[in-house]
């Protein structure tokens, strides 16, 4: 078992290995005193491993409940949020009690937010069981919904006691979903490490499984650096967010229903390149991010997504702040007038 801990605010450990589903109950009984667990999933993520989960936790002694809500994108909203409440509300859950995201992204972020927000805060731990949430948004304690103006604009940071990852889940991952995942996966690779962008790049969306435990605990060391360093996004933690002013925007300008996170952020990767890039990088990232079946622009004309890219969070005042990779394995962050920025990238 791989064991890397990352030192923020709360220390806690991430666990890697395959098979580690089943002993989630023993690892929990070690990061919580919390006797009640309230196992939060969706639909999809229910009829797989809800009852494995479940098992484990009662054979630690927890008492276990559980919510389920429909699966994607649409769920991470106020009136899902509202029914965990209630939830947590109708089944006596206390402060010192703890939840379980058990699921992907939308799954992490709505339970972690209910956990920082539920009776001013309890404990939660994040069992990711999609390839996108193992190797990016179980790590570093950033939680959120969406709103109707935009995605992750409620939110608040809330580090998990642990996160346990089991690469075993990703088998049933539909391609699609795992190809999401791999978006993330390659930008680790361009804002960070070189090395691990060049592996990526010699493998596909086949072959990548043989070393995909490697990789995973890779681009988690990556984001634990990155979060040990700036654990609430104030510097040097914004690089985590190449690909992500424009990626936003296409899932805003699509409704969140045609183009995933990890496929809107590969087709941002690849567009601000364009802009920024020689044209051997860029090449060498397109034809990355092919290998893994996901987009590298959108037919949408760029004046229609800049000015969503305007409602991102990481807008400061009239500026705004997005991510460069001139060259792989080095990120920049750039800022700029939102007005500059607009001409810029219409031009």
């Amino acid at each position: 078992m791989r064991t890397i801990t990352v030192h923020a605010s709360q220390e806690y450990d991430i666990y890697i290995e395959n098979g580690i589903l089943d002993a989630c109950g023993t690892i929990l009984k070690e990061a919580t005193k919390a006797q009640k667990t309230a196992v939060i999933t969706d639909d999809t993520v229910d009829a797989l491993y809800s009852a494995r989960v479940t098992e484990s936790l009662e054979a630690a002694g927890f008492e276990v409940f559980k919510f389920v809500f429909p699966h994607g994108e649409p769920s991470k909203c106020s009136a899902t949020l509202n029914q965990i409440y209630d939830f947590l509300c109708e089944n006596s859950i206390t402060r010192t009690d703890c939840l379980v995201a058990l699921g992907g992204g939308v799954v992490g972020d709505i339970t972690g937010f209910a956990a920082a927000t539920f009776l001013r805060g309890m404990d939660f731990v994040q069992i990711p069981t999609t390839l996108l949430a193992q190797v990016d948004s179980s790590v570093g304690g950033k939680t959120a919904i969406d709103l109707p103006g935009g995605k992750n604009l409620v939110g608040a940071f809330k580090q998990p006691v642990c996160v346990i990852c089991d690469p075993e889940t990703l088998r049933t991952l539909p391609a699609e979903i795992f190809s999401d995942g791999m978006g993330e996966v390659i930008k680790y690779g361009m804002i960070r490490d070189a090395a691990l962008f060049d592996q990526i790049a010699a493998h596909d969306q086949e072959s990548i499984t043989a070393i995909l435990e490697d990789v995973i605990a890779a681009c988690i060391s990556i984001k634990r650096d990155v979060v040990e360093a700036d654990e609430f996004d104030t510097g040097e933690r914004m690089i985590l967010n190449f690909g992500h002013t424009l990626g936003h925007a296409i899932e805003s300008y699509y409704h969140y229903e045609t183009y995933s996170h990890g496929s809107a952020v590969a087709a941002g990767m690849c567009m601000m390149a364009a802009k920024t890039c020689t044209p051997e990088v860029t090449e060498r990232l397109k034809k990355c991010v092919q290998a893994y079946n996901l987009p590298t622009e959108v037919p949408v004309e760029m004046k229609e997504l800049v000015p969503l890219c305007g409602k991102d969070k990481k807008r400061a005042a009239s500026q705004l702040r997005f991510i460069v990779c001139k060259t792989i394995g080095r990120a920049e962050i750039h800022t700029m007038p939102f007005d500059s920025f607009s001409l810029w990238m219409e031009a």
